[in-house]
């Protein structure tokens, strides 16, 4: 009796899916038994670590937890907030006056600053918004004695959001500096609004200076907004961090510890 097509339709059918099955099972034993215990790649992860997705920018709280990158030759990369503290005795062999930028005065800054803290005081100057220093490199005792004053005139709650605490300043790296407009006595948030402050905040990327403290990024920065402080990275590690459009908390946050 001939076969039909129909049965042998379902024979073929019936034939691949055996052909699947035997396929299937032949490659599972090319990889061999499964291993339940081997851990997730991702657990083996490094948990803490700037730059990676486990370990987000932390809220702004305050701590005394030593900075990953302390070495004099890290100062692009040291993240310096209300929880990373550079240690007492931190203070860079190489710091200079700034008379030599044509800034008079009692500040100093490490040497590699010069040239750059020259070039804006007188692109400034040129632009017809001359520019002076309110402040520049602290000591660890110098930046104690400032909180105390703040403290003592503002509140403990306030001077934490207007000051850092000794070991937890920027300026300490010694590559951090406090602008302010040519002849005035000092300045204040209102500076930003002034032609010289302006100028500032709109050109001081172009020598290597980076607002560390911008308007309304508190929740990120940890600090009240400051118009005139400025950190210092060289002209391309500065156009990078403002390019990011990250604060220089975030930016150094996550860029992945090249010592990791």
């Amino acid at each position: 009796m001939p076969v039909s097509s129909h049965a042998r339709a379902v024979g073929f059918r019936r034939l691949t899916v055996i052909l699947l099955l035997l396929t299937s099972t032949v490659a599972l034993l090319r990889l061999g038994p499964l291993a339940p215990d081997d851990p997730d790649p991702a657990a083996t992860r490094s948990p803490g670590t700037p730059g990676s997705t486990e370990n987000p920018l932390p809220e702004c709280t305050y701590a005394d937890a030593s900075v990953r990158l302390a070495g004099y030759a890290d100062w692009t990369r040291t993240l310096v907030d209300t929880r990373f503290q550079l240690p007492p005795d931190y203070q860079p062999p190489d710091l200079v006056s700034t008379e030599s930028a044509g800034f008079p005065g009692p500040f100093a800054v490490r040497d590699f600053l010069l040239e750059d803290l020259r070039a804006i005081r007188e692109a400034a100057e040129a632009a017809g918004n001359p520019i002076d220093l309110a402040a520049a490199h602290r000591t660890f005792e110098q930046q104690a004695t400032l909180f105390d004053q703040r403290e003592a005139q503002l509140g403990h709650d306030e001077a934490l959001k207007r000051v850092a605490r000794p070991g937890h300043s920027e300026h300490q790296l010694g590559t951090t500096v406090d602008f302010k407009t040519a002849g005035a006595a000092d300045v204040d948030t209102m500076w930003a609004s002034t032609p010289a402050g302006a100028w500032t905040i709109e050109h001081a990327v172009e020598f290597g200076f980076v607002l560390s403290y911008p308007r309304g990024r508190q929740p990120t920065t940890c600090y009240l907004y400051e118009p005139w402080h400025f950190r210092y990275f060289g002209r391309q590690r500065a156009r990078a961090i403002a390019d990011s459009g990250l604060t220089v908390r975030e930016f150094l946050w996550r860029e992945p510890n090249p010592r990791d």
